[in-house]
């Protein structure tokens, strides 16, 4: 129902003129990063060099949320949706006289997972972990002050068993103990598992619709769509508020050379317009929770700019 929305919107209404914001250094920067994407990949065959512009990308991402020092960002927040994941893994040994503590350490996490393996050394059945407690040290997102907490767990996890403990903030910084003791038997193996909180960006940042776009670049590198790529580096300039690009026409058999400014007409433009924003809104559409809210996020300012 959505999508067939946007495409009524499209066919009926008259697209406005994109948005420009401040300009800026860094929205300079971001501007002439994606006129560069787009000669790239213009003159790229199959040899598009992905790590480099991804990474020139994911810095222009970073720039226009306003990535402060400590990792956090001014125009985008952490919020408790699965980004990453990173496991530990310990071999737990029985003591008769102290349990035994592993640590791990990791950047905006907001939940930790215990996981005791079936198998340890790939063929051997894993045995019981005792798993006492586990001791959280963090310092909270937008907090400067460090909080300590222990969760009481006082069982043992067998082998299959997993068990999550959410954080009670995202952790911009965490060190997490994990008291444990092995079977007497043996060792057992112990997983521990930080889960990275996802970046959702704020809907009233300026720069809103050049971050949907840059993701739209990320998206279209990733699956090596040149023509997406293109749309969403020039998407980018238009809402940045950069100027016409001039292409050099093609040489002609006389002596004399020209050059020609290649420009869409009006009602054109604002068709193309329409379609490579309508194309990130259904990209942010078949996404995730979180890019689906964007999504309609963005549908919504659109439809509310169509109708001024």
């Amino acid at each position: 129902m959505v999508l067939i929305l946007m495409f009524l919107f499209a066919a009926s209404a008259l697209a406005q003129p994109s948005s420009i914001v401040q300009q800026t250094p860094f929205v300079q920067q971001v501007s002439d990063d994606a006129l560069v994407v787009d000669r790239v990949a213009q003159a790229s065959k199959r040899d598009l060099p992905r790590d480099l512009l991804k990474r020139i990308v994911n810095e222009d991402v970073d720039l226009l949320r306003g990535k402060r020092p400590d990792g956090s960002f001014q125009y985008a927040t952490y919020e408790r949706f699965e980004a990453a994941r990173a496991t530990q893994s310990f071999s737990v040994q029985p003591r008769k006289d102290q349990m035994e503590t592993d640590e791990v350490k990791g950047s905006f996490i907001y939940r930790v997972v215990l996981e005791v393996p079936t198998r340890r050394l790939l063929v051997r059945k894993n045995l019981p972990v005792w798993i006492e407690r586990v001791d959280i040290e963090m310092v909270a997102e937008g907090k400067s002050q460090t909080e300590r907490s222990s969760v009481d767990v006082k069982a043992w996890m067998q082998p299959g068993d997993v068990k999550p403990i959410d954080l009670p903030a995202v952790a911009r910084q965490v060190k997490i103990g994990i008291v444990a003791n092995g079977d007497p038997k043996g060792y057992g193996n112990l997983d521990v598992v930080l889960v990275q909180a996802r970046i959702v960006d704020n809907a009233d940042s300026p720069y809103a619709q050049a971050v949907a776009s840059a993701k739209a670049m990320q998206r279209a590198l990733d699956n090596g769509d040149i023509p997406s790529l293109r749309a969403s580096a020039q998407r980018v300039r238009d809402v940045l508020g950069a100027p016409v690009r001039q292409v050099a026409a093609a040489p002609s058999p006389s002596p004399s050379q020209s050059t020609m400014t290649v420009t869409a007409a009006p009602d054109a433009a604002a068709q193309v317009e329409m379609q490579t924003e309508l194309q990130l809104i259904e990209d942010l559409l078949t996404g995730s929770e979180a890019e689906r809210r964007e999504g309609l996020d963005q549908l919504h300012q659109l439809i509310r700019k169509m109708r001024r």
